[in-house]
């Protein structure tokens, strides 16, 4: 029988202390309590210039994943310069959520599929080649060993976490300006996929949301459904033909790694520049 682990970690990142900080919630989880002084002791540490961000780590049969906490808030999702379906810009609010601080890796995928569908073979290398109905199969054996709820992130999920988040800071990539410090992509690739986690973290701390391998969203794809999305935690149309992927990948030149783009397909179809990410 499968082994499975939960436990809670805490991580620092290098953020800005925030205004809510000064009121004893230093970790801004909504509540005061001993991992707020964990924060302090942290920032105390570092002359000020961190805030704790809280993961979870899962275990299942020894591999371990993280889970990054984003908190929820109202942001801009799409682009007025980008192609037609980023368009229009529009606010969109979003719950609290968690998201994979990596993309899955084979390892996990393996351990919990039995099989590894990948071209490029290694633990730590992120799982492609999956169709979006092979996630679907994945995730239902994982909250089977798990007790957990995992699936997709919507595509606003997904947006919001590569932007950064609360703490964003307006990057055109997911973490920088510059793709090369934070993705895998066509022109640093070696034209293959990498190790997950080996490019710097974005605002969130969270790995390779641009580039490496493209990820599945949970949505159905609608070419024009930025004009009539909901503003509250949209989960995209209610049916369709495609199911949407983002973020780029090892392939693709840097305008595809771009955090607002988006791109569709079957959910039966593979490539091996395509994985996924997981949200709970």
């Amino acid at each position: 029988m499968k082994k499975v682990l939960i436990y809670l970690c805490l991580m620092a990142f290098p953020l800005a202390l925030s205004a809510q900080s000064k009121r004893g919630d230093v970790n801004s989880d909504g509540k005061v309590d001993i991992s707020d002084i964990v924060a302090v002791i942290n920032i105390i540490a570092t002359g000020g210039d961190d805030i704790v961000t809280k993961t979870v780590t899962y275990e299942v049969d020894g591999v371990a994943f993280n889970m990054v906490s984003v908190e929820g808030g109202v942001f801009k999702m799409g682009s007025e310069s980008g192609n037609d379906d980023e368009k229009p810009v529009h606010e969109v609010k979003l719950k609290s959520f968690s998201i994979g601080q990596t993309e899955v890796t084979q390892e996990l995928w393996e351990t919990v599929m039995g099989t590894n569908p990948s071209k490029w073979k290694s633990l730590k290398l992120p799982v492609e080649n999956v169709s979006w109905n092979d996630c679907q199969t994945f995730i239902t054996k994982l909250n089977t060993l798990t007790g957990q709820q995992f699936r997709l992130p919507t595509e606003a999920e997904w947006e919001y976490a590569a932007r950064g988040g609360s703490q964003s800071k307006g990057y055109t990539y997911s973490g920088s300006n510059s793709l090369d410090e934070v993705a895998w992509y066509s022109s640093n690739s070696g034209s293959k996929t990498h190790e997950v986690a080996t490019k710097s973290p974005n605002e969130l701390g969270i790995y390779d949301m641009t580039g490496n391998v493209w990820e599945w969203c949970q949505d159905w794809y609608g070419d024009n459904y930025y004009a009539w999305s909901v503003i509250i935690n949209p989960t995209g149309p209610s049916s369709g033909s495609y199911r949407v992927y983002r973020g780029g990948s090892w392939s693709h030149y840097a305008r595809y790694c771009r955090v607002p783009i988006r791109c569709s397909i079957t959910p039966d179809f593979r490539n091996y520049d395509l994985g996924l990410r997981l949200a709970l």
